[in-house]
C-alpha cells in the first residue's frame, strides 16, 4: 500500500482535476489524503441557496468531506488560509489570504502532513495553477517546496491538456446536446501544451464517482454548469483522462499510473 496526498486550492478542485486518480488509488488499496489550502470563502452561490446566517465556508467544508468520501479519501485536512479570490481582485491582498502567505510557512504546514503520512506521491498544480488563479499558483509553489522539505519521492503537477481540449471543441462542435453549453476556447493561459505533459491517467472507470463528487459540491457546481450539463460522451472526453507533469520524465507521455511500482 502506498500513500497519495493530493493538494488543492479550494473545495471542489479535487474532484475536477484529480477525482479519478483519487478513486483509482482507493480501489487499488492505497491510502488517499486530501489537503485543501482554503475553505473557498469567495465562491459564488445563488440567492437563497444558504440557510439564513449560514457562512459559505461551512457549507463548502461539508461538501468537501462528502466529495472525499465518494472519492475514497481517508483523511481530509484544511491548511486554514483564506480564499484569495480571482487574480486582480482586492481579496488577493487581504490579511490571511493564501496569496499573501509566505511560501515557506505554508510549505512547512504541508510538509508536516507529508511526513506524518510517509507520502509516496504528492499532486499539486502546474506553475500557472492551470488557469492563473492566485491560489492555484500558490498550490504549485507550496506543493513543490513542501515535497522538497519532506523528501516526498514523486511529485506530479496536475494540469489541463490544452491541445486535447482544442481537439474536443472541434470534434464536439456539432453535437446537438451541447447546444447552449458554454464551451470556452482555451487560450495560452489555460493549461499546458501536450508536448510538456508527461503523465496521462485513464480514469474512465471512475467517471461515475467523479461526477457524483462534483454533485456533492452543489454550492459551486450546479446541474446547469458546464461540468454536469454535458452529455456522457462529452463528459468522458473532457474528464476521462487526468493529466500531469513530473519533472525528470518525458519527453512525451511516459507514465499512465502515478502509483506504478509502489
Amino acid at each position: 500500500m502506498a500513500t497519495l496526498v493530493t493538494f488543492h486550492a479550494h473545495p471542489d478542485d479535487e474532484c475536477i482535476g484529480c477525482g479519478g486518480i483519487m478513486r483509482k488509488a482507493h480501489e487499488e488499496g492505497h491510502r488517499v489524503v486530501l489537503v485543501v489550502a482554503t475553505r473557498g470563502e469567495h465562491g459564488e452561490v445563488p440567492d437563497g441557496f444558504l440557510a439564513e446566517g449560514e457562512p459559505l465556508w461551512e457549507r463548502r467544508v461539508a461538501e468537501t468531506h462528502a466529495s472525499a468520501g465518494i472519492l475514497g479519501a481517508q483523511r481530509v485536512e484544511f491548511l486554514g488560509y483564506a480564499d484569495s479570490g480571482m487574480m486582480g481582485t482586492p481579496t488577493n491582498d487581504a490579511p490571511g489570504s493564501f496569496w499573501t502567505t509566505p511560501v515557506e510557512d505554508a510549505a512547512h504546514k504541508l510538509a508536516a502532513i507529508l511526513r506524518e503520512e510517509s507520502a509516496d506521491v504528492l499532486t499539486c498544480y502546474d506553475d500557472n495553477g492551470g488557469y492563473g488563479h492566485p491560489d492555484h499558483i500558490m498550490v504549485h509553489r507550496v506543493g513543490m517546496r513542501a515535497a522538497e522539505l519532506a523528501g516526498t519521492p514523486r511529485v506530479y503537477q496536475n494540469t489541463i491538456n490544452r491541445d486535447h481540449m482544442l481537439r474536443g471543441r472541434q470534434a464536439l462542435a456539432n453535437v446537438p446536446e451541447l447546444a447552449g453549453i458554454d464551451m470556452q476556447e482555451p487560450d495560452e493561459s489555460f493549461g499546458k501544451p501536450e508536448s510538456v505533459i508527461t503523465a496521462a491517467v485513464d480514469v474512465t472507470p471512475y467517471l461515475e464517482h467523479k461526477r457524483h463528487a462534483m454533485r456533492a459540491h452543489a454550492s459551486q457546481i450546479s446541474e446547469q454548469s458546464f461540468f454536469l450539463a454535458m452529455p456522457d460522451e462529452a463528459f468522458a472526453y473532457a474528464f476521462g483522462t487526468e493529466w500531469f507533469i513530473r519533472e525528470g520524465q518525458g519527453p512525451g507521455i511516459t507514465e499512465t499510473d502515478l502509483l506504478a511500482g509502489l
